[in-house]
């Protein structure tokens, strides 16, 4: 009994923390010039991660098994995994930018289990025969922790589209987005031709060549330089962080697609332990396919055809709303044979 207490209170403790995080966050990148917001706010966000797997570790030795098997397991280990890339991502990267766009998602999660869900959808109770196996932990919770990982990836490219106000930047450097140019000017070449009346032989024009007799001339290359307007002019500032967010989404995003293709191999693996095969087109399975597409086409674009800035952020914002309808949205149907998670 005291187990379930501890609980009961640290569910609401992390809302708490993850409530006060947000505000750090926001209030922190409002007034940049307050001292100790920043750090506070990743001090805030650590806490609440401990807070979490507390949770989950009180959860574990009540039930006797990996506490992953209903909705309420589910989010609070979605959140604890969030909260965990959260932090790698603001190490990687030095900018708080990470907390302002991940704090709302993880406190609304977490506010969700623990204030929304009714009591008995927070009780452990025993596992159904399907998930009593050893792969309960090493593909669901693999699953989930590839879902976390592409989250934060998906809302850093949120973040980008947002800074960039949904316009193109000129990327230069590698698929990384190591660098953004600061020259905002594109050279045009004009090929131009020019008639006897307007060049001689007494008076050559540079750059022009005549005939024989001297009646003509024709611009060979001759280049023009003109200035023309650019893409959304950024600050140098701005011109930083978009560059910086650019770079860690795709490294996070490139963290998480191993992540989810592990996961699909071993739940095809215990699938075909559990139910004889492989493979059977199921709802889950058919939207974890859709979403491991998704990202293989973000990482294709990046890597091989070299796609920068807005396209590829534009693919990940959609993988954002891919997973949630794979983790969530496909459950709410309550068919397949997933149905008996259809809160999982």
């Amino acid at each position: 009994m005291s187990l379930v207490i501890l609980q009961n209170g640290l569910d609401n403790i992390s809302f708490a923390i993850l409530f006060a995080t947000l505000l750090l966050y926001w209030v922190g990148a409002a007034f940049p010039n307050i001292p100790y917001l920043w750090a506070l706010g990743t001090a805030g966000m650590a806490i609440a991660n401990l807070s979490i797997a507390a949770l989950l570790g009180a959860r574990w030795i009540e039930a006797g098994y990996f506490p992953i098997s209903n909705l309420y397991e589910s989010l609070f280990f979605l959140t604890w995994g969030i909260t965990t890339i959260h932090l790698i991502a603001e190490n990687m990267s030095r900018s708080r930018l990470v907390g302002v766009v991940t704090s709302p998602v993880a406190m609304a999660i977490v506010a969700f289990a623990a204030l929304k869900l009714p009591p008995q959808m927070r009780v452990a109770e025993p596992l159904v025969p399907a998930l009593k196996s050893n792969w309960l932990m090493m593909h669901v919770s693999v699953m989930m922790l590839s879902y976390a990982t592409l989250m934060v990836g998906s809302l850093l490219a949120i973040a980008f589209l947002i800074l960039t106000r949904g316009q193109e930047v000129e990327l230069s450097g590698s698929s990384l987005g190591t660098r953004i140019s600061r020259n905002h000017q594109k050279p045009v070449t004009n090929l131009v031709t020019y008639s006897s009346s307007t060049v001689t032989e007494s008076n050559p024009t540079p750059g022009l060549t005549t005939n024989g007799n001297g009646t003509t001339a024709v611009l060979e290359a001759v280049k023009l330089t003109q200035t023309l307007p650019s893409v959304q002019p950024l600050s140098p500032q701005r011109l930083t962080l978009v560059e910086t967010i650019d770079n860690i989404s795709y490294r996070i995003i490139g963290l998480g697609f191993p992540l989810l293709t592990i996961g699909i191999i071993a739940g095809a693996v215990w699938a075909n332990e559990a139910w004889g095969s492989y493979w059977s087109w199921d709802p889950k399975e058919t939207w974890a396919l859709i979403t491991w597409l998704v990202f293989a086409a973000y990482l294709h674009a990046r890597i091989t055809r070299g796609w920068q800035g807005r396209k590829p952020a534009i693919l990940a914002a959609t993988g954002f709303v891919v997973v949630w309808v794979c983790y969530l949205g496909v459950n709410l149907l309550g068919k397949g044979l997933h149905s008996y998670g259809w809160f999982f």
